[in-house]
């Protein structure tokens, strides 16, 4: 009776402090508000690094659209691991979400991603492939492949030295990196993330959230040597795990796909023309024209970054010519809920903290400025408040 009545305590306690956790609302902007919103660009909502069961994944493509379109993504890029078979391309769009197929090869001790703007496939084999992605990254940026270095430090990845000229940039996001460095640094924490998951998903994957170091110091310091930009990887692949006669994939691709994401920016609107759209959107990432959003912690739509000259307005990933005008311009969509700042990188180090949500500061020094906005919400206990970055933008890229 004693050991009946401590699982009766146990199960009855889980339950009172699940129905706590779940009234924590960790938005940090109030989605029922009008945001203010920038006519002058369009603000288009993507995943990259997605597997289907053709490689490492655990559904059908058909599947996986039906996740990106219920995620209301408005693109999302499939690449799967070391597939090469053209059969298996599938892109268009699947109502109002646009689907694009890439590859992703192993090379070496690393794995890029590489998204040709024309269907079609790197090779016809892993060896093919190898070889031309070796020959793709010692020249100089290609002109029709789109190329990101995935996971750098990943466990069992570690990149070194510098960044090649031909790739376009790295995955300063990787949600598979995240979740295993945060199992890195405290065994328990990932198990009560587990714990705490059917009652607050949000909850349970925020509190996982570690800052991507590593990567930003890579990302950071690669910049004397070239143009690169940061990309958010999904690493989507809902792995499933037997229970009983079912199979329970966790995190499934809708929720992967519902937390970290690259939000391009258009000064046109896509016209649903699959051809037009496509360049479009691999223009725009291989432009650095787009930043990276925690958006399970709320929505960014409407958020503004730009450098103004005068009557000229520079989008992110512009490369600036500097003058005694100009001015880096900041907005948010909203004054967030918690308490944030807004922190301005220059050359990887802090050059200024603002803490408004309209900012407008003086460029008078050549360099790299990026932007990070970050978010001190409320975690329920046992955890405390922490800071999170909740957008990151690519740089701007100042010279004279």
């Amino acid at each position: 009776m004693k050991t009946i009545g401590f699982l009766t305590f146990l199960i009855m306690s889980y339950f009172i402090y699940g129905f706590y956790i779940s009234q924590n609302d960790l938005k940090i902007v109030d989605q029922t508000l009008t945001k203010i919103t920038d006519l002058s660009f369009y603000d288009y909502k993507g995943v990259i690094n997605v597997h289907s069961d053709l490689s490492i994944g655990s559904s059908p493509i058909t599947q996986i659209i039906r996740s990106a379109k219920n995620a209301k993504l408005d693109f999302m890029i499939l690449t799967d691991l070391n597939e090469f078979s053209k059969k298996n391309l599938v892109e268009g769009y699947f109502d109002e979400t646009l689907i694009l197929s890439g590859s992703k090869v192993s090379y070496l001790d690393s794995r890029f991603m590489v998204v040709p703007f024309q269907k079609q496939v790197l090779g016809s084999n892993l060896g093919d492939a190898q070889i031309k992605l070796a020959d793709l990254l010692s020249q100089e940026k290609s002109k029709d492949h789109l190329i990101i270095l995935s996971h750098p430090f990943k466990t069992g990845f570690s990149w070194t030295g510098p960044l090649p000229q031909g790739l376009d940039g790295i995955e300063l996001i990787n949600l598979k990196s995240l979740s295993q460095r945060a199992f890195e640094i405290s065994k328990l924490s990932p198990l009560w993330s587990l714990f705490v998951y059917p009652f607050n998903s949000a909850l349970s994957f925020a509190r996982l959230f570690n800052e991507p170091t590593d990567e930003l110091n890579l990302f950071d310091s690669s910049q004397e040597y070239g143009q690169f930009y940061g990309f958010s990887g999904a690493e989507a692949s809902a792995r499933a795990f037997p229970v009983t006669d079912y199979l329970i994939k966790f995190p499934s691709y809708q929720k992967t796909f519902e937390i970290f994401s690259n939000h391009v920016l258009l000064k046109s609107e896509l016209t649903g023309n699959a051809k037009s759209d496509k360049f479009k959107i691999l223009t725009a990432l291989k432009n650095g024209n787009f930043y990276l959003a925690f958006d399970m912690l709320g929505d960014p739509k409407g958020f503004k970054c730009t450098i103004e000259d005068k009557s000229k307005s520079y989008l992110i990933g512009s490369k600036v010519k500097l003058s005694k005008n100009l001015k880096l311009k900041i907005s948010l969509p909203q004054t967030p809920n918690y308490f944030f700042e807004v922190v301005i990188y220059r050359n990887g180090s802090r050059f200024e903290t603002i803490n408004d949500s309209l900012a407008e500061v003086a460029i008078t020094d050549p360099g790299v400025y990026r932007i990070q906005v970050r978010v001190s919400p409320y975690f329920p206990l046992p955890d405390a408040t922490k800071w999170i970055t909740w957008i990151y933008t690519n740089p701007f890229f100042v010279h004279n």
